[in-house]
């Protein structure tokens, strides 16, 4: 009797893993849900790379603090023929309006980093819904454009904010290498871990006020072009429609 018992067991756990594989294999309205299973859970989960074997890589900058380098930012990927995402906090597009413009009139993709940049995870999903909708109105104001992307302060999620920001038509953002140019790294430091660290799909982070940035970046785009990488925005990198995302946070096409 023991024995059945234990066999019994061993096999509902089996139909459970089951279960949990094909919910997350199905397609709802043409998106694959962005969640990934860990432990007895399951778990939303960002986009931090694409998996693909083209040499596409994006790149993007987070404003929250300061335009003074922006408009050099701009300068300098349009030498190199390179346009870039911008993620921007609501209350730097009100304080800079001009630069907005600037940055969408280059051909420069926007997102929203939320209105006010505060850790998201805190905030019920009524104050996560108003931090998103309002950046968004703000920027749309502007460009006329919808914003579709949008990467958390600090880096901070959970479901509820994931859930939130998709009930929006967001899709939320992560990387998968970290500049740390916020941290005051010289320009040879800041590249030396963008170029040892890039990969097929990956999606590096920049800041556009940091201390060594318009000298890191001429450098950091030189590189990635000679090593054969088209550099992008996040938006033609990521898939919109029809994809996974496993718990690394690596999307890949559904098969």
């Amino acid at each position: 009797m023991h024995f059945y018992c234990v066999k019994f067991k061993s096999i509902r756990a089996v139909l459970l893993i089951i279960l949990v594989l094909v919910l997350l294999s199905i397609n709802f309205g043409g998106y694959a849900p962005a969640s990934v299973f860990f432990g007895n859970a399951l778990r939303k989960v960002p986009v931090y790379y694409v998996n693909t074997n083209e040499k596409q890589v994006a790149i993007s900058f987070d404003a929250a603090w300061g335009a003074d380098k922006t408009e050099k930012i701009i300068e300098i990927c349009n030498e190199y023929n390179v346009k870039a995402t911008f993620f921007l906090v609501g209350m730097w597009v009100e304080k800079y309006p001009e630069m907005v413009k600037k940055i969408d009139e280059n051909g420069f993709e926007i997102g929203t980093h939320s209105n006010t940049h505060p850790d998201m995870t805190k905030l019920s999903r009524e104050q996560q819904k108003l931090e998103l909708s309002t950046s968004i109105n703000l920027i749309k104001n502007i460009t006329n454009k919808n914003v579709e992307i949008f990467r958390p302060p600090f880096g901070a999620y959970n479901d509820s904010l994931i859930e939130t920001a998709e009930s929006l038509n967001l899709v939320t953002i992560q990387w998968d290498v970290d500049s740390l140019d916020w941290k005051g790294l010289s320009a040879m430091e800041i590249n030396s871990r963008v170029l040892n660290g890039v990969r097929n799909g990956s999606i590096i982070l920049c800041h556009n006020n940091s201390d060594h940035i318009l000298d890191a970046l001429p450098i950091m785009l030189d590189r990635l072009i000679k090593r054969g990488y088209k550099v992008t925005p996040v938006g033609e990198l990521i898939l919109k429609t029809d994809y996974i995302i496993d718990n690394n946070g690596m999307q890949s096409a559904k098969i």
